[in-house]
């Protein structure tokens, strides 16, 4: 009786912390949304750390390293005109946001598409969107054939999710032979990009997550950067 009474204590004791926890999440995604709202260059720096990982939407942060070396290779040449898109890529844009916060970016045009709705606080109303990769024509007008440069990785490592994401990925992008086209996901997945991608291949650049995953990553690209070429 006494070690029931006694777990019972640990368990409400657990629990109030859960609850504490989940009290200082709120207020701390609520401070970062007002911040979201305001203009782009002078957000404070968001962290993909404040948001954890949700496992059974297979989310997987990028490594700091990883996603910066993302965000560049997006920004680099851009101008004032140009229209960046992120899909499924928090950790991307988080990176983008945190260059935002100590310089001026040479475009304001950065939208974020992802299926988790707390990404709003990141991005702003005004630059996130709830993106499906299950319904792939589902997105916003204001992006539809007018993306010049578009991260776009599929969530899981299955045919279909790629073969829709790609279908998605199509209708964004301005121009499929001069926008620039990335996608980062499993090595096993190879067969399945090269089919749905026009003109992509596998590049010098090796994607790392903060928490290691088993599967081997690739980046597929429809151009060389900066930051890689295509593998030989």
């Amino acid at each position: 009786m006494d070690d029931e009474l006694s777990l019972s204590a640990h368990a409400l004791a657990a629990l109030a912390e859960f609850r504490q926890e989940e009290k200082q999440q709120a207020e701390r995604f609520a401070k970062l949304s007002q911040a979201a709202q305001d203009e782009f260059d002078k957000g404070q720096a968001i962290s993909i750390d404040d948001f954890p990982e949700d496992w059974q939407l297979s989310q997987f942060w990028y490594s700091d390293d990883t996603a910066d070396t993302l965000a560049r290779a997006l920004l680099d040449g851009a101008t004032a005109d140009t229209v960046i898109c992120i899909a499924s890529a928090p950790s991307v844009y988080a990176a983008v946001r945190k260059m935002a916060a100590t310089k001026e970016l040479p475009t304001k045009n950065i939208y974020l598409l992802e299926y988790d709705s707390r990404f709003s606080v990141m991005a702003g109303s005004e630059r996130f969107f709830v993106y499906d990769y299950n319904k792939p024509t589902e997105l916003p007008e204001k992006l539809v054939g007018k993306c010049d440069r578009l991260l776009i990785d599929p969530p899981f490592l299955e045919p279909e999710c790629q073969t829709k994401s790609a279908i998605a990925a199509k209708q964004l992008l301005r121009d499929i032979n001069e926008s620039l086209l990335v996608s980062c996901t499993g090595e096993r997945m190879k067969d399945v990009v090269m089919e749905n991608y026009p003109g992509i291949k596998i590049t010098t650049f090796l994607p790392e997550h903060k928490n290691g995953l088993s599967n081997e990553f690739r980046c597929y690209a429809n151009k060389p950067t900066k930051e890689w070429q295509f593998q030989q």
